[in-house]
């Protein structure tokens, strides 16, 4: 302990762009990292098996997911009221659990083992805002939680062209694949949030230019919601189709690229970086917004935008105008585009424009658990009611929906609290009139 008290005081003596900089890759390699324990499973197949007419897969995937959600919901309020100095014990904890459910998922025959990606997605749901804990209320939040939503995208087929070389090189079996995948990414996961425990405080500066975050009691998460509801009502429709399609995207890549005649390992993080970079200088580039409520402004036109381009190249795709990898770049660019500023500044901005001493994991987790409830209920609906549909058509089909109610939800919600910010602005002043 006292070791790392020096290493603190030491790390806080570093320039303020040095720290930032930091602190965004090992939150970018902690969250990389954790993916190896959760995505790994998806880099197989599993071919073969069918347990009440639905593929095995599509159970392990229903399993991890249903964790998943349930842990998004707990997280509503464990992740508002957790304390700073408990982040980084709980990080390594709850990946342990998923850890240990993987080595069970490879000894226990099928399909008992079905029950072990559920143990194993509940843990890992609450990671996401433990890492972001330590970036958000910020000067520089935008730039940090860039680099780590990134990993949204770089970490899914980083992981799964891993995993799927381990099975090549090391003539595993795809049971027991994510286990040895999540080992090699326990020491490097270590690292990562050793810094991120080490990393200062917010300065007086950062709460000043974001407002002060803290932990919320039940009243205060109440409180919250009625006072931002219709906004939060249209903002969680957009991200509940974006949730939906990209963890098609995410669990079934291997499916819709095969689907689309394209079988090479090597697709999946080529790409994946590819739209990694784009959505990384796009998001990074509002740091130069220092006015918070044009910012978020700008970031509803960020995620409208993507909404559009992926409906647009899917229809460009199929009139036969793009080939399939170009499909796959732009609709995947698209969507993260999207998706990725709900996970990365959009609350922040949201906070820090109505001046709400909140945090940014309460509303987060919000969205994430009802998100992934419709995840769910879309694939319960595929397997058990057309489970004959391929994937890369259900991918297509889903992407037109995303893009006309997205993009139609992203508008009104911009219109919504670009009209709340007016009326409080209006208040204020006439508050302080009468005051005068």
């Amino acid at each position: 302990m006292q070791l790392l008290n020096n290493i603190k005081k030491q790390v806080a003596r570093w320039p303020y762009s040095l720290i930032s900089v930091m602190a965004g890759l090992s939150a970018f390699g902690a969250y990389t990292s954790m993916y190896a324990f959760r995505k790994a499973f998806a880099a197989g197949t599993f071919t073969g098996h069918q347990y009440l007419h639905v593929d095995y897969k599509a159970w392990l995937v229903i399993a991890q997911v249903l964790g998943y959600m349930l842990s998004k919901f707990y997280g509503i309020r464990f992740i508002a009221e957790v304390k700073s100095k408990s982040r980084g014990k709980s990080i390594l904890v709850l990946v342990g659990i998923s850890w240990l459910a993987l080595l069970l998922f490879a000894v226990i025959p099928a399909p008992y083992n079905i029950i072990c990606l559920f143990i194993n997605g509940f843990p890992l749901g609450m990671i996401w805002g433990l890492v972001f804990g330590y970036l958000e209320g910020r000067k520089a939040t935008e730039f940090m939680a860039a680099v780590l939503s990134i990993s949204l995208i770089f970490a899914s087929g980083f992981v799964k062209t891993v995993a799927r070389n381990v099975m090549g090189s090391m003539h595993i079996s795809e049971y027991v694949m994510p286990f040895v995948t999540g080992a090699i990414f326990v020491v490097p996961l270590l690292l990562f949030v050793l810094f991120l425990e080490v990393m200062p405080p917010p300065t007086e500066q950062d709460r000043q230019l974001r407002t002060e975050r803290s932990s919320m009691n039940a009243t205060e998460r109440r409180a919250f919601l009625t006072r931002f509801l219709p906004g939060i009502i249209l903002t969680i429709i957009v991200y509940l189709l974006l949730t939906v399609m990209r963890d098609i995207r995410d669990n079934f890549e291997v499916e819709i690229w095969h689907g689309l005649g394209v079988k090479n390992n090597n697709i999946f993080a080529s790409i994946d970086s590819v739209i990694s970079v784009a959505v990384l200088v796009g998001i990074s580039l509002l740091i130069l917004i220092k006015n918070n409520l044009k910012a978020f402004a700008v970031i509803h036109i960020f995620i409208i935008c993507g909404c559009l381009l992926a409906g647009v190249a899917t229809l460009f795709f199929n009139a036969g105008a793009i080939s399939p990898i170009w499909w796959m770049t732009m609709a995947g660019l698209g969507l993260y585009a999207g998706y990725v500023p709900y996970n990365a500044i959009f609350f922040e901005r949201m906070i820090a424009s109505f001046h709400y001493k909140s945090n940014v994991g309460f509303i987060m987790y919000v969205a994430d658990a009802i998100g992934y409830l419709g995840s769910i209920s879309v694939l319960l609906l595929k397997e058990l009611g057309n489970p004959h549909i391929s994937w890369d058509l259900f991918f297509k089909n889903g992407l037109i929906i995303l893009s006309v109610i997205g993009t139609l939800s992203g508008i009104l919600s911009l219109i919504y609290f670009m009209q709340s910010a007016r009326k409080s602005t209006n208040e204020k002043k006439n508050l302080t009139f009468f005051t005068v």
